[in-house]
């Protein structure tokens, strides 16, 4: 399928829809610095990334920014100010709308608030729509306290609103837990479109073992516990672990790499076969103690001589 990727942030949505094989036309995002790294990420080639590296980190954001960068990929800054005529046509719109008047973390304003209420722009995107332009699929995302925010009334509304603009809409809330090392539910809703063939999402069940992350060996083992938090490491097949800010103390997850060069302090040009992860420390410059969490990971080239 082609898809529009709404709020896109960095990128996420896209990054998904296009490991499953499909096509984004274009994205919209108003934050300058999200804009810079999801041109970064998904449109820029080796060498204009190369470029933008050399440049001094307060203008890297204002050059990804360009409309070079998006190699004429559709694009638009504001939900709020876009035409419904101006936007290609696919067969799926992407959006996770922001989450801050609906995250049991801020106020609950809920559809009230000004940030959330932004899902309504999309709406009236749809409704300027003929409806044979009109996506077959809508793939919306957020905070799982969508359901039962002003004890649910937004989340009717959403259903009504997805309804009169002529969509059936099926929802679930899915736990990041079953696929990767990590407690987090967000609520997925699909609408599709009335009158066209489509084919039921959910429910969608937990990963296999072939998709889940591969633990292959931890350099922390405690005496008391078989398989401690701290120094596990993952196989970089899927999807890796977060990287964290944690200080030292090694209790960050690493992911097995070809080589790793350790670039503390005196240890000169030490290349391992495990790499040990990388830190907000690393910002601070080289450390004095030997495999500190401070390094590169690199690939190794092999031509299949020694």
């Amino acid at each position: 399928m082609t898809f529009i990727d709404f709020f896109a942030g960095i990128g996420g949505f896209r990054r998904g829809m296009e490991l499953a094989g499909h096509l984004c036309i274009g994205f919209c995002e108003t934050d300058k610095f999200a804009i810079a790294s999801y041109a970064s990420m998904h449109l820029m080639d080796n060498e204009e990334r190369a470029y933008i590296s050399t440049l001094p980190e307060r203008k890297r954001a204002a050059e990804a920014g360009k409309e070079e960068y998006r190699h004429g990929e559709w694009f638009e800054e504001d939900v709020r100010q876009i035409s419904a005529g101006g936007i290609p046509r696919t067969d799926c719109w992407c959006l996770g709308f922001p989450c801050v008047d609906i995250s049991v973390a801020g106020r609950q304003l809920g559809f009230r608030g000004n940030r959330s209420s932004l899902f309504f722009q999309i709406v009236r995107l749809i409704n300027g729509l003929e409806e044979e332009n009109r996506p077959t699929y809508l793939f919306i995302e957020n905070v799982k306290n969508l359901l039962s925010v002003n004890r649910g009334a937004d989340f009717l509304r959403l259903l009504i609103a997805l309804d009169e603009s002529g969509y059936d809409a099926e929802w679930q809330v899915v736990n990041s837990a079953g696929y990767v090392p990590q407690n987090r539910e967000r609520v997925f809703i699909v609408g599709h479109f009335r009158g066209r063939s489509t084919s039921e999402v959910f429910p969608v069940k937990g990963a296999d073992a072939e998709d889940t992350l591969f633990q292959v060996g931890n350099y922390m083992p405690a005496k008391k516990r078989k398989n401690p938090n701290q120094g596990r490491i993952y196989d970089p097949a899927g999807i890796a672990p977060c990287l964290n800010s944690m200080e030292g103390g090694g209790r960050v997850p690493s992911v097995s790499l070809p080589a790793f060069c350790d670039m503390s302090y005196g240890t000169g040009l030490e290349v391992s076969e495990m790499a040990f992860s990388l830190q907000a420390r690393y910002g601070k410059g080289a450390c004095r103690r030997k495999r500190e969490t401070c390094g590169v990971a690199v690939p190794v080239p092999f031509d299949g001589t020694e």
